[in-house]
């Protein structure tokens, strides 16, 4: 597990485990009392549902838009005078009086702290009497890759209680912002997977599909007409530029298209079976999760093969799950070769897209949710897929 990971699991835990406690007896004691519990109880009480409400913006990023949502309620859990954020560069956030007067004086200020990773208390030396903003403390915000900012809190006077807090809830909110780094890693890994399987696609399959639909175009127009529009529709989806999930059933409509181009070229050696439940119709899935596996079975289905083959596609619902396999008839694999593909190894002309899809499944679901492959030399090749119905980022399924 990435530092990052262990950072946030951390955090998590001890506020999950410090607002349990404080909920618990909360409860228990708003249950036996008509007031809200004792000074301390409200205390803590409040301190946690402010932290819960600074979390949601923070996790998007250090931007001007975010530090402005999050810094009234930081300011809030401090209970200072004032309180701003700021970038490497600039102040994004101010809240509280003073920005008049100080906000220019902040990145001098912080420059240190920026520069050195520490927090430290400053006079603000304001020359305005009225002015209650006498001391500033200056903590860091931090990332993965470094300082990335800098949180200022501003008291009327000199306090250590107030540095320790700044600095405590400085390096909470950076918990979070490590939290949003790992998210938009997340999401550029999703992003390259995706674009890894959109160039398996084959380049072949493109050129014969368009020399396919050539042949058509002077002894069955219509038929051409079809199939050019079944190749824009597949292209169309495949290339889509956004979503990480799909319906079962826009991916199976994708497959089909592509079934009805392979068909075109093969004619009659390439033979297609269907069998799917409606009910699993809305079930959501990784995008571009089966077309690779059916598009493995089509190519080892036909290679060496003058006899043409069958490829059924099964979609049945089991309970929490809906079961998705892909099976040809075809030459198969060796389980040696095979256990090579799922590692990444892709030996030339092997498994296009097997290992891609089998550790986009794990990464969503879990290790218990990637593929099965039942295979042999001669003896053909099974491909399951268990895709859970009720997870986040997944729709629930009508009944």
């Amino acid at each position: 597990m990435s530092g990052i990971a262990l950072a946030a699991a951390a955090a998590a835990g001890a506020v999950l485990l410090a607002a349990g406690f404080a909920l618990g007896r909360f409860t228990a004691r708003r249950a036996a009392d008509p007031d809200l519990g004792t000074p301390v109880e409200r205390a803590t009480f409040h301190t946690l549902h402010t932290a819960s409400l600074a979390a949601p913006p923070l996790r998007a990023g250090l931007t001007e838009e975010t530090a402005r949502r999050a810094a009234g309620t930081l300011r809030s859990l401090l209970g200072t005078e004032a309180l701003c954020l700021t970038d490497r560069g600039a102040v994004l956030a101010w809240d509280g009086p003073g920005e008049d007067h100080h906000r220019a004086h902040v990145p001098e200020q912080a420059a240190e702290t920026l520069e050195s990773g520490r927090s430290r208390s400053v006079h603000t030396d304001c020359a305005d009497p009225a002015c209650p903003l006498r001391w500033a403390v200056i903590a860091p915000l931090t990332g993965e890759d470094g300082v990335l900012g800098a949180l200022v809190a501003y008291g009327s006077r000199e306090s250590a209680v107030l540095v320790r807090a700044a600095t405590e809830v400085a390096r909470w909110a950076s918990v979070q912002l490590e939290l949003a780094e790992l998210d938009r890693s997340r999401t550029r890994i999703v992003e390259a997977e995706i674009r890894a399987l959109r160039a398996q696609i084959s380049p072949h399959f493109i050129f014969n599909s368009l020399a396919a639909i050539a042949s058509f175009v002077r002894t069955d127009p219509e038929q051409a007409r079809e199939l050019l529009l079944e190749f824009a529709d597949f292209t169309r989806y495949s290339f889509r530029r956004h979503g990480e999930f799909a319906q079962l059933a826009d991916e199976l409509r994708s497959i089909e298209q592509y079934l009805a181009l392979a068909g075109a070229r093969f004619g009659n050696r390439l033979k297609v079976t269907l069998q799917i439940a409606p009910e699993v119709l809305p079930v959501t899935l990784p995008f571009l999760c089966l077309q690779p596996l059916v598009e493995n079975a089509v190519k080892h289905g036909l290679e060496d093969r003058e006899r043409g083959c069958r490829v059924t596609i099964a979609a049945r619902d089991a309970g929490a799950e809906a079961v998705v396999s892909v099976e040809d008839d075809g030459i198969g694999m060796d389980p040696e070769l095979l256990r090579a593909v799922l590692r990444g190894e892709h030996p030339a002309g092997s498994g296009i897209g097997l290992s891609n899809v089998d550790e986009r499944l794990r990464q969503v679901y879990g290790t218990e949710y990637g593929l099965v492959i039942e295979t042999g030399v001669g003896a053909g090749m099974k491909v399951t897929v268990r895709i859970p119905k009720y997870r986040p980022g997944v729709h629930r399924s009508p009944a």
